[in-house]
């Protein structure tokens, strides 16, 4: 069991040592979150999620205060786009989108991984019922939030299909993901987009987040102040928790704690 000294902060102490990190240099900070579990509730239907009251219109308030705000997630671009609106940075389908100062861009390796994508997505037929195959055009995931007892199926057939494809399958909360063979993830998007800031947050709540909490550690050790910030739910992995500094309620807590610097 690690030492009281080695687990994060929670609740209002976890808040507003969020807010003595990254208020004290608005215009040198970099904020940075994932979507779904951070800024929007799970939801059982992917694309019925949605940014809880108040949180896009607090992003758009602190990327006028903060060198950068970025919503770092692994849904693609146009889901984000939608969602998230103008005015904030976007890393979609863990990196292999951008949106930076409005201009898109896309991986310059990723596009021809569409059609593979595509055919995996309209293989996924003979999974089991209950399993939700969600595609993302340059990614895709297997969604078995719905129907656990097939957790073992849905990640035989992904790691078969990677082997078939040359894709590779990624861990994430209920679901498995399968990605174009490319060194990009949040951790690469987060140190891209950090460039030439003095602190940086980052907050999320999934497996694919981890790598994301990496670069902050690298970074921190470059000298850059940072702050990792898990986001509880009944879904945390431990591991994520454990790589974090601090940890919050829910996105609601991430409004309350964000809301005065804004």
């Amino acid at each position: 069991m690690p030492a009281a000294a080695d687990l994060p902060l929670t609740g209002r102490r976890a808040e507003q040592r969020l807010r003595d990190v990254v208020g004290a240099d608005p215009a040198s900070t970099a904020l940075f979150f994932d979507f779904d579990g951070t800024l929007a509730p799970i939801v059982p239907d992917p694309a019925s999620a949605a940014a809880v009251d108040g949180a896009i219109e607090l992003l758009g308030r602190l990327a006028g205060r903060f060198r950068r705000v970025a919503v770092v997630s692994g849904r693609p671009r146009s889901f984000l786009v939608e969602r998230v609106g103008d005015g904030v940075d976007l890393s979609g389908v863990y990196g292999l989108e951008t949106r930076v100062s409005g201009v898109e861009e896309d991986h310059e390796d990723a596009t021809r991984w569409r059609r593979v994508i595509d055919g995996v997505v309209a293989g996924g037929s003979r999974l089991p019922s209950g399993v939700l195959v969600e595609s993302k055009g340059l990614s895709l995931t297997v969604h078995y939030r719905e129907a656990p007892e097939a957790e073992a199926d849905v990640l035989a057939w992904a790691d078969e299909v990677a082997r078939a494809t040359g894709l590779e399958v990624r861990a994430a909360k209920r679901s498995a993901e399968l990605h174009p063979p490319l060194a990009v993830d949040k951790g690469t998007s987060v140190l891209a987009f950090s460039e030439g800031c003095s602190t940086v947050a980052y907050l999320g709540d999934d497996l694919g987040d981890l790598p994301a909490f990496a670069a902050l550690d690298e970074l921190a050790a470059r000298g850059v102040t940072t702050c990792k910030v898990a986001i509880a739910s009944d879904e945390l992995h431990d591991d994520v928790a454990d790589a974090a500094d601090l940890v919050l309620d829910g996105p609601h807590a991430v409004l309350a704690a964000l809301e005065p610097l804004a």
